[in-house]
């Protein structure tokens, strides 16, 4: 699993011009779900998102999570994260999941989530989508549950 993760102020997504999903400050998620991924790796996913602290505390130090400030998680399904452009200049998407998959994989990780008492908000599986966001810092890290970077 693969994951985009950006401190943000304010994000919302878009569907054919109609908000389909918005939060206020927290964390845009965008998540790929590779071809051999399982359950392990969405709790591993639900961890680092939960519990990576990305937030400033009363010192200016990124030390709270995006639990400890009770803000908003906005996950968006992006296959994407699985091109390989490493030969030529057309991505190949070998390695990401199948729909069947990746759609079981990602509503998962944002159940899970909700479980943890943490304000999920998302995009649509499969459709086309417009995000806006304002990364805040700004401040984006890159996560892979098969530890490639």
């Amino acid at each position: 699993m693969r994951l985009v993760v950006q401190r943000v102020t304010r994000a919302s997504v878009r569907v054919e011009s109609h908000v389909v999903g918005e939060i206020g400050r927290g964390m845009v998620v965008l998540l790929g779900v590779g071809r051999e991924d399982g359950m392990g790796d969405v709790e591993w996913a639900v961890e680092k998102i939960a519990g990576l602290r990305i937030f400033d505390d009363e010192c200016g130090r990124m030390n709270l999570s995006v639990e400890d400030i009770g803000g908003g998680v906005l996950v968006v399904s992006q296959f994407t994260l699985y091109g390989d452009v490493r030969k030529g200049r057309r991505p190949a998407f070998s390695s990401a999941a199948p729909p069947e998959l990746a759609t079981k994989l990602y509503e998962a990780v944002c159940e899970r989530l909700r479980v943890r008492g943490l304000l999920v908000a998302t995009g649509r599986f499969a459709a086309r989508m417009d995000v806006e966001l304002v990364n805040d810092g700004p401040v984006t890290i890159l996560l892979d549950s098969e530890r490639a970077f």
